[in-house]
Order: C-alpha cells, then sequence, then structure tokens
C-alpha cells in the first residue's frame, strides 16, 4: 500500500519534470476546428462553422474550410460550442508569494519576477476554458507590488514563455481594512484609519511627481551640471501611474472609498483604473461610468468580513447597465475552473443576454487588461485562444471539452490525466498522512485523503 501511495505522489511530481503525459496534448500551433456553433464575441454566433488557426493565430472563420497541407491536428466539434478562451482579471495563480507587506507602499516589487511554471492550478484553469490570468500582488499594502498578466501556456518550463507580450503595466492598490490591519494595527503606523489610507494616497502620488520633476529638468539640461538624480525604483512605478503607463487595480468593497480614490486619481490626472470586488460598486455605479473606471467583481460573493456585508448578486449587471465595462473574477484557484458558471449568473441575477455574460469573462476583462487586441473575441488576426464546450457554456449542463491556446491543445478532456486531478497539501507528512486499515481500498483511500490529495469530484474519474 505505501510503495501505491509513494507511486502516486511521484507521478503527480514528474508530471511536472518534462516527460509527462501532459506534453503528448502538445501539438503544432496549427489547428482546424470544424462544424461547431461558434460564439465570437462580436454579437455573432455561427451555426456549423470552421475555425483555423495557423501560427498561433486565428487564420479564418466559416464553412467548410479544407484541412490546409502540411502538419495540422482536426477537431470535429459538431454538436460542441466554441468560445474565445476565458480570461480572469483577478487570480494569484503562477505565483507562491503574493504580498509583500513589509511597508504601506512596495510599488517596487513586481510578481512578474517570481512565475511558478510548474503549478498544477494552471492546468486546473485550463479545464475550465481559463486561457489567460491576472497574477496579482495581495492587498495587504495601501500601494502593493506590481502585477503580470500571463498566458496559460502549461508545459514550458520557461518562465518567460508566461508573460504575456504587449499588456498593459499594471499595480494592485488596496482599500480599507486589509492594509489598516497590516500597517495600522500591526506596526502602529500609518494607514490605522480610513482617513490615513487616502494620505497615503496623496503623500505617494507627491513624491512621484517630484521625482518626475527631477528627472525632467536634469534631462532637459543642455549641458549635464552635477549629478542625476538618485534612481529609486518605488518613485519611478508611481510616477509611471501619472504618467498613465501603469494602471492601477484596487482591492476595494466599500463605496465611500471608491469614490474618495477616484477623487485623488482626479487631483493628480491620473484616468486608468480598475476596481477589484468594488462589492458596493452598484451603489455608485454612474460615478464609475462617469469617470471611466473598471469593475471587476465577484458574482455573488459577500458578508465574509464586516466591511463587505452588504452586497448584492446584482452587482454585476447593475454596473454592466450602467455603462461600466465590468468583469467577473475569481480570485481562486478554485473558482477559476468555473467563470463559466460565475458569468451565468448574472442572467439569473439581472437579466442579461448571453453576449452580456459572456463579455464578463471574455472581451471585458481582456479591455480591462489591455489585451482586446489580441484576445477576447475570435476574430481573424487574434490569439488562437479558444474553449470547446460541449454545451453553450452558460448552461449548468456545459463541460469543458478542450482548452486551445496559441493553436496548441493544452487540455483534453478525453486524454487527461488522472493525476493531473490531485492536489497536494505539502504541510502534510507522507509517513504521518498514512494509515494501515484492514480493507485495501479503505486503506488506499484513507491515506490519499490524509496526505491531502484530493480528486476533482465534478470530473470523469
Amino acid at each position: 500500500m505505501k510503495n501505491i501511495l509513494y507511486t502516486l505522489v511521484l507521478t503527480v511530481a514528474l508530471a511536472h519534470l518534462g516527460e509527462s503525459p501532459l506534453h503528448a496534448q502538445l501539438y503544432e500551433d496549427n489547428l482546424l476546428i470544424t462544424g461547431a456553433t461558434v460564439i465570437t464575441m462580436t454579437d455573432e454566433v455561427l451555426e456549423d462553422t470552421d475555425v483555423l488557426i495557423r501560427d498561433g493565430k486565428i487564420s479564418k472563420i466559416g464553412k467548410g474550410i479544407k484541412v490546409p497541407s502540411g502538419k495540422m491536428r482536426v477537431i470535429d466539434a459538431s454538436g460542441k460550442y466554441v468560445m474565445p478562451g476565458i480570461i480572469d482579471a483577478h487570480s494569484h495563480l503562477g505565483i507562491d508569494a503574493v504580498n509583500e507587506a513589509t511597508n504601506p507602499v512596495t510599488a517596487e516589487v513586481y510578481t512578474g519576477d517570481a512565475i511558478n511554471p510548474y503549478e498544477v492550478g494552471l492546468y486546473h484553469a485550463l479545464a475550465g476554458g481559463v486561457t489567460t490570468s491576472h497574477a496579482m500582488h495581495g492587498s495587504a499594502n495601501a500601494i502593493g507590488g506590481q502585477c503580470e498578466t500571463i498566458k496559460h501556456r502549461y508545459g514550458e518550463v520557461d518562465p518567460e514563455r508566461y508573460r504575456m507580450e504587449g499588456a498593459i503595466r499594471t499595480i494592485k492598490f488596496a482599500l480599507g481594512e486589509n492594509p489598516m490591519r497590516v500597517h495600522g494595527m500591526g506596526s502602529r503606523i500609518q494607514p490605522a484609519t480610513r482617513m490615513g489610507m487616502e494620505q497615503v494616497f496623496r503623500e505617494s502620488f507627491a513624491a512621484g511627481r517630484a521625482y518626475a520633476a527631477k528627472w525632467k529638468a536634469y534631462n532637459n539640461q543642455k549641458v549635464k551640471t552635477g549629478p542625476a538624480p538618485a534612481y529609486d525604483l518605488r518613485l519611478q512605478t508611481l510616477a509611471d501611474i501619472l504618467s498613465g503607463e501603469v494602471m492601477i487595480h484596487c482591492h476595494s468593497y466599500r463605496a465611500d472609498e471608491i469614490l474618495m480614490l477616484m477623487d485623488v486619481c482626479k487631483d493628480y490626472g491620473i484616468e486608468k483604473i480598475c476596481f477589484q470586488h468594488v462589492n458596493e460598486g452598484f451603489k455608485v455605479a454612474p460615478e464609475l461610468a462617469e469617470f471611466g473606471a473598471y469593475a471587476s467583481v465577484f458574482s455573488d460573493w459577500w458578508a465574509y468580513k464586516f466591511e463587505v456585508y452588504y452586497s448584492t448578486a446584482y452587482n454585476a449587471a447593475i454596473l454592466a447597465q450602467n455603462g461600466v465595462v465590468t468583469s467577473i473574477n475569481s480570485d481562486s484557484r478554485e473558482l477559476i475552473r468555473h467563470l463559466y458558471h460565475e458569468a451565468a449568473k448574472t442572467q439569473k441575477y439581472g437579466g442579461l443576454t448571453d453576449q452580456q455574460a459572456l463579455e464578463m469573462i471574455t472581451i471585458n476583462p481582456a479591455i480591462q487588461l489591455g489585451i482586446d487586441d489580441r484576445v477576447g473575441t475570435l476574430e481573424v488576426g487574434k490569439d488562437g485562444d479558444v474553449a470547446i464546450f460541449s454545451a453553450h457554456p452558460l448552461s449548468i449542463y456545459a463541460i469543458p471539452e478542450y482548452t486551445v491556446v496559441e493553436g496548441r491543445v493544452v487540455f483534453d478532456r478525453a486524454a487527461d490525466p488522472a493525476d493531473m486531478r490531485l492536489r497536494i497539501n505539502p504541510e502534510t507528512s507522507f509517513e504521518d498522512g498514512y494509515r494501515e486499515h484492514e480493507h485495501s481500498d479503505h486503506r488506499c483511500m484513507q491515506g490519499v485523503e490524509e496526505l491531502g490529495l484530493f480528486l476533482f469530484t465534478d470530473h470523469k474519474h
């Protein structure tokens, strides 16, 4: 029995070391999908239609596309639905350390420096049709670290391959209890209150503006006199926010704080901001729309702590109907596999159309991450990122069957290795987790459970 469990753990480990069943799923970047119902997200739903992907890009969408010469995988998608790869605008996949909680302002750190290509959660996300996510810094700081938009090119071992080229630079801000607790209560420094939060932002932006002015004055000298200003990555990042090169994504709940940060941004000429969670966004939806702010929300999470006691499952629909570009996110390694279900909730709570509901997990998060020229819709010239479902993706009966990233089939449910559905708890030792029992099946299940290995119950095994 111990040998069986050791083999199970070893199989999971080897699945991430290059010689994995997953690599049998990696094909050339050429793919033809035939006979599908294609949801383009450009207000078109095309019946019995083919999608041709060449060299990782969508080459043609139409009926009766002939199989081109050369190496080409063909997927018969008759009776199935094809949609753009799902995008999650708020995730922590691919990174291990989420919070640099050593200072209220840590704009100098960057999650993209620590992408982990071996995280199996990336594969689990692909099993839910998610091809792109926003690997965000946490919410311990008023101004946290810079974030990274990543493509789920699972199977690649080079962390650089996960960065999405051309994505806008983003940075994590946070309002409310989290930074107040970590710094005010934890270290007895500002911010300890919500009014202290505002001053952290104002003082930081003022410092960033002064830093940019020093460099501008130095660079404008025809004859350089004296040394250049000392380079400071934190201040440079703040200056880049002020110049529009870095977009704020701000953890937020309460309407009063959302209004406060928009007022601060107006005072400093900042135009690019996406509020994350924004549970009370429905209270200030017209103001968000007027500012041009985006909203990335939970479908129906609230009341998990006091400052987020008040919200509504109609939040996403109210924001969208008021003209706010709205997405639905996961902020969860588990929920990310079910974003198509989360989008469907906007039809129960708000009566959104199919197009409006699916926009919240495709083109809208793409806009919020500045990548809508590459993903979010199925159009010729865009990246070949596709999710293929057994039924309409907003149906409770829909099952993701294939996920394609730039023409590569990176998830194939029919060829999905069973060990890829396991999650390991590294804090539980093998010996402590193993117990002898009389019946062999009972022994196996007891050992698996106590090792912290969990099977996903909504799959076929």
